[in-house]
């Protein structure tokens, strides 16, 4: 919502500077987006008048003029403009000024040998055209010196403010002058509309036709004036409707628009003589045709609202006109329109159409249904004061609703829900401000909000309109109640894991990225989704229609775009829900990411020390290990298995398991998944179901030294086994650690040969034992029975046997 000073002034007498209106405006809840304020900005510039304009001794296009600016001795300029000339009053601007257009600051400079002292500008140069072709020249009575902005009357701020959907109220300019006199910065100015007596019947009637459906338009008020002369409008409202960013049109068309922002009352008019017979409001037919004001044709269907006559469609009820009926230089008899309609229905409808017009914002945030007669009266007065002609009698199909009612307001209320402290004469004085209609004596005092305030339904919306008017600064800050008890964590433990997830995978040199929490129903199948009761009723396009099974679609589908675009090495995780059925227990929160190319831990593409290797099922795994162990999951304890989901390659994938709780699946991605996404790998991926990560085990009551070291020398022993083919090398590692936990402090595989001298069906696992001694140094005896122990139970649980 945009409003210059000026305009505002019209309904304000204010007490207040502007820049105290600027800064109340946002306190009052009316937040200040921006001011554009072109007296502050051109303040440097000042009218001059050029003395002289001499040929410049050493260029021929240039001229060596002298500029009077009203005090001082005339100031020596260079300037390259061809209209140059003695007598001219032009901007001028000093050395240290900032030109708006380039952000040079002008300097004391030498052209060719000749000192320049300031700069004569363009328009173009002052941000305010295109135009350059030669220095600006303003009229002949501007008075040399004055500030240039307030001769071309620049010096108008504009202000634009962000309008919650509440306050629709706000969307005129009265309406912000009412909120900012309640809050005493000015008086406020509302005279009353004066109603226009007609002097003959209107020649056309209205009929509002929604038999069996529900009613789309519950007042349609018109009046037809004739005998007006369609010109320019008047220079003042031409300035304010280009001042917030609207193109003058006629006078007709701009006072449509005047009224829709000076009293958030939208209207519309006919041409008289291209009206076909009466008119009539209804549901349009389905595949029915509007050729709109904006140029385009719209298709419509039977849930929209349309303005009718004899030939057809002539109007889209409450969002934009049609072009057939529209006014132009030659209408000279008119149909004012002012009606009411369902917020609803016209939200639906321009959303469908894709239509965003003045009229469709206001009308869907809900308008003053009070000022619906008013508002056609107010329109009369101002066609008739600019284009003349004679007012008909009004038209009235339907009523307009009542929309009183009282609100019980206990004055108690103010201090138990904010903690104000106000008195029953401030809280009333407020109330009336705004327009509200206030009966009783405290303790209860009997509300009646006034029309344009919809929004207000019971006694907290009025505690809030007492404490936004009366200032939140008035509010005291009052501590949370600490108790005697310490305070519970604030975040839950799932939030905590995914908070320590991000921050792991993020060391690890991944991006986060947020992808749709939807997909396409081919995606969804791919990863074990699809189901009918995931998909979703109105989708908001055809490729993003079911609810995602997994992280893994919309990861994948940014790596390819990201390949697309030529970077093919890139590592994303993603942290968030998934959706596995329709039950609050299938909601899931999971963390996964995925790596492309060469974008390892240790580094991506080509170096001169060597290029990187293509990711694989390790790099996968180290980061799923990595987040599960930053997440408190005993990483330690976890067993591997090769049962990864079908989405993954069946030989180069794993699921991370903690007993039967499978916690997280890691591997290359298949390559029929990746040729149905249209992405080429190699890629691997991770997925790590949040949910199941256990919760730790209660603090010990013995604490534990924070550094366990023991004095003793570890003793190291390789082993080498002979296991099937099949066999896994992770089997190997439990069974040698399960020996002696205590001793045996660590197991790491660091060989594994197949070949020459192994049979067909076997392969060697070479492994290292690191056993500890805590109490005392072991003896070569006590070492060769933890070793026989560690054979005899690798043989045991796996078949092994010793190489030779």
């Amino acid at each position: 919502m945009k409003f210059t000073f000026s305009w505002l002034q019209d309904h304000l007498e204010p007490t207040a500077s502007f820049d105290q209106i600027v800064e109340r405006l946002s306190l009052i809840g009316l937040e200040v987006e921006g001011v554009e304020d072109k007296a502050k900005q051109l303040a440097p510039f000042v009218v001059g008048e050029v003395l002289t304009a001499e040929k410049h001794p050493n260029a021929d296009k240039l001229k060596v003029c002298t500029v009077s600016i009203g005090a001082g001795a005339p100031i020596q300029v260079v300037c390259g403009a061809p209209n140059a000339r003695a007598g001219l009053k032009t901007v001028f601007a000093a050395p240290g000024t900032v030109i708006p257009a380039t952000g040079t600051a002008l300097k004391v400079g030498k052209i060719r040998d000749v000192e320049s002292r300031g700069m004569l500008c363009s328009a173009r140069e002052m941000g305010l055209s295109e135009e350059h072709e030669g220095i600006m020249e303003l009229p002949e009575d501007a008075p040399v010196g004055a500030p240039f902005a307030q001769v071309l009357g620049l010096n108008d701020p504009v202000v634009e403010i962000a309008v919650t959907p509440n306050r629709a109220d706000c969307l005129g300019v009265a309406g912000v002058a009412r909120d900012l006199a309640a809050a005493g910065l000015g008086e406020l100015m509302a005279p009353r509309v004066m109603p226009v007596e007609g002097s003959f019947p209107a020649p056309l009637s209205v009929t509002l036709d929604f038999a069996g459906t529900a009613p789309l338009c519950p007042a349609f008020a018109l009046r037809v004036v004739k005998g007006v002369t369609n010109g320019p409008s008047p220079q003042w409202m031409q300035e304010r409707l280009a001042a917030i960013g609207l193109r003058p049109i006629n006078a007709l068309v701009d006072i449509t628009n005047f009224m829709t922002f000076d009293r958030n009352r939208p209207l519309h008019v006919f041409d008289l003589k291209k009206v076909a017979g009466n008119l009539v409001v209804r549901r349009a037919k389905a595949g029915e045709t509007l050729l709109a004001l904006d140029g385009r044709t719209y298709t419509l269907d039977e849930g929209m609202c349309v303005i009718a006559d004899d030939t057809g469609v002539e109007s889209l009820a409450g969002i934009m006109g049609g072009e057939a009926t529209g006014c132009d230089e030659s209408t000279t008899d008119v149909v004012i329109e002012s009606a009411l309609w369902d917020p609803i229905n016209i939200a639906h409808t321009g959303r469908r159409l894709g239509i965003n017009s003045d009229a469709r914002f206001r009308f869907e945030r809900g308008i003053d249904p009070a000022f619906t007669l008013p508002g056609l009266d107010l329109a009369t007065h101002l066609v008739q004061e600019i284009c003349g002609g004679e007012a008909s009698q009004v038209v009235l199909a339907g009523a307009v609703p009542d929309t009183t009612r009282t609100i019980a307001f206990p004055l108690g209320e103010v201090k138990r829900l904010t903690g104000l402290d106000a008195s029953e004469a401030e809280i009333r004085g407020v109330l009336e401000k705004l327009g509200f209609a206030v009966a009783g004596s405290a303790p209860v005092l009997d509300v009646v909000p006034p029309s344009w305030r919809g929004d207000i339904e019971g006694k907290a919306d009025l505690v809030e309109e007492v404490v936004r008017i009366l200032g939140l600064e008035r509010v005291p800050a009052t501590e949370l109640p600490r108790g005697a008890d310490a305070r519970k964590a604030v975040l839950t433990p799932l939030q905590l894991r995914s908070r320590k997830a991000r921050r792991a995978l993020a060391a690890r040199g991944m991006v986060e990225a947020v992808t749709w929490s939807f997909v396409s129903r081919e995606a969804a199948r791919l990863f074990g989704g699809g189901a009918p009761e995931l998909a979703l009723a109105n989708p908001i396009a055809a490729e993003l229609s079911d609810m995602r099974p997994s992280l893994l679609p919309g990861l994948i589908a940014a790596a390819g775009t990201n390949a697309a675009r030529g970077f093919a090495d890139v590592a994303l995780f993603e942290v968030g829900q998934v959706f596995l059925d329709d039950t609050p227990t299938g909601q899931r929160q999971a963390a996964s990411g995925i790596r492309r190319g060469t974008a390892r831990p240790t580094g991506a593409g080509r170096h001169w020390s060597g290029t990187a290797g293509a990711v694989d099922v390790f790099d996968a795994k180290a980061d799923a290990l990595a987040a599960l162990a930053a997440c408190g999951a005993p990483a330690g304890n976890l067993q591997v298995t090769a049962d990864a989901p079908g989405w993954y390659h069946p030989g180069r994938s794993g699921t991370l398991r903690l007993g039967s709780n499978a916690m997280a699946h890691f591997g290359e991605i298949h390559p029929a998944v990746l040729e149905a996404l249209d992405v080429a790998g190699p890629l691997v991926a991770f997925e790590i179901v949040l949910d199941k990560i256990p919760e730790p085990k209660a603090k010990a009551t013995r604490v534990k030294p924070a550094l366990d070291i023991s004095a003793f020398q570890p003793v190291k022993r390789d082993f080498a086994f002979v296991v099937g083919r099949a066999v896994a090398a992770a089997d190997i590692l439990k069974a040698a650690q399960g020996v002696d936990r205590k001793l045996v402090t660590g197991v790491n595989v660091f060989d594994i040969y197949e070949g020459k001298g192994i049979d067909p069906d076997s392969k060697s696992v070479a492994v290292e034992v690191t056993l500890q001694p805590r109490e005392r140094t072991l003896t070569d005896k006590e070492i060769e029975e933890v070793a026989g122990k560690i054979v005899a139970e690798v043989a045991k649980k796996t078949g092994a046997t010793l190489r030779a």
